[in-house]
């Protein structure tokens, strides 16, 4: 039995689309049809992006520009954070326990 692959969709592909539907009034159903688009996938995209939009972060991959930028920024962040517990007390100026 053959296992289908998982199909993935560029972030400003399901941007497009959740834009046709809410800013145009298409229907989930439409949108689907023309794009070849599982209406499943496109009916995950609508509330994640109505999260985003305000201000929640979303499940899953960002969808709009400004939550790619905050998801980038907060991993950025959890690095430096993990890199400075990993410096020695005497790097950071503090004093060593000799």
């Amino acid at each position: 039995m053959a296992t289908r692959k998982r199909k993935t969709f560029d972030p400003s592909l399901k941007l497009e689309v959740v834009r046709m539907i809410n800013e145009q009034g298409q229907s989930v159903k439409n949108v689907s049809e023309s794009m070849s688009i599982g209406t499943t996938a496109i009916r995950r995209w609508l509330p994640r992006y109505g999260a985003e939009r305000s201000g929640q972060p979303g499940i899953g991959k960002p969808l709009t520009a400004e939550q790619q930028r905050i998801r980038q920024l907060e991993m950025e962040n959890q690095q430096l954070r993990q890199d400075v517990t990993v410096i020695p007390p005497f790097l950071r100026g503090g004093k060593s326990r000799s």
